[in-house]
């Protein structure tokens, strides 16, 4: 048997929403490897994070049993982070003084990319980043009568967010650490409802992080490599439009004819980020039943 085992590896898991997001079945898979987690959330989503971690509901409960092994999900820590702003100093007056973000600030402290670093200072090192975080406001809205604020804005939180938490975090990364983000056939090719500039922030990614795998490779060994997942029916695709028909089109003209599952994304990330995958860097990993390579 030839075993994954992270072992003494923190991961740094970003983006989790809820129990159907790739980013807690990614970190349910890194902890069953043996990593230890650590969660990163947007602010508004914490309670509902630490709800599920914690709920006797029988949902919820199933939701934190572990893949592979017996156990429950249980990261080490939970951190507030908003990926839109690097330091606090960027968060807008009007924003800041909202009186929903005063009670954020009241509650979680420093919400920008350098508080989640600072949070971090227990952990000497950071060895597995994931990435898994995007948003357009007018994401329903066809390209041409998206707005500039939506469309800069959703290239900020969904791609550059990816080039300021690599830079914040690389001092704490060892050689052979690994950086996965989660992107989408909607960068390469036209997606119908996929709009508000989400199309063109996932092209930004794919060639970002081809960028940021030489740059961190030279520079420290570090591997970063992304996921392009098939349809899947998480919270922030039911924003896109129909999900089920989405799907169902993608599964009838798959060379395996059905939907990809969460798990799948999963253990593709797991392998990813271990040394079983070593040589591999600034490659885009298809997980979606072989959907990308059909024409017609």
């Amino acid at each position: 048997m030839i075993p994954i085992d992270l072992s003494g590896k923190v991961a740094l898991v970003t983006g989790v929403g809820n129990d159907l997001s790739f980013a807690w079945y990614i970190a349910k898979a890194l902890q069953a490897a043996g990593a230890r987690i650590v969660l990163s959330c947007h602010p508004r989503f914490m309670n509902m994070v630490g709800t599920i971690l914690v709920s006797t509901s029988p949902d919820h409960v199933a939701a934190r049993k572990l893949p592979f092994v017996k156990g429950d999900f249980a990261p080490e820590a939970e951190f507030a982070c908003d990926v839109s702003y690097d330091t606090m100093d960027d968060v807008p007056p009007e924003v800041r003084q909202d009186r929903r973000w005063v009670k954020i600030e009241q509650e979680h402290g420093d919400y920008s990319i350098a508080g989640l670093v600072q949070k971090l200072a227990a952990y000497p090192h950071i060895d597995i980043l994931v990435h898994s975080i995007a948003y357009s406001s007018e994401i329903k809205n066809p390209l041409v009568q998206t707005s500039r604020k939506a469309y800069l804005n959703a290239l900020s939180i969904s791609s550059y967010s990816l080039i300021s938490l690599v830079r914040a975090l690389l001092p704490k990364m060892p050689a052979g650490s690994s950086v996965i983000g989660l992107t989408y056939l909607g960068g390469e090719r036209v997606v119908p409802h996929y709009g508000g500039g989400m199309s063109t922030a996932k092209a930004a990614l794919d060639i970002d992080a081809k960028q940021l795998a030489f740059n961190v490779g030279r520079e420290k060994g570090v591997r970063v490599n992304l996921i392009s997942a098939g349809p899947y029916a998480s919270l922030a695709a039911s924003n896109i439009g129909d999900i089920e028909s989405m799907k169902k089109y993608a599964a009838e003209r798959s060379p395996l004819p059905r939907p990809i599952t969460a798990e799948e994304v999963a253990n593709a990330a797991t392998f990813l980020c271990s040394p079983l995958a070593s040589g591999i860097t600034g490659e885009v990993l298809y997980v979606d039943c072989g959907y990308n390579v059909m024409g017609v």
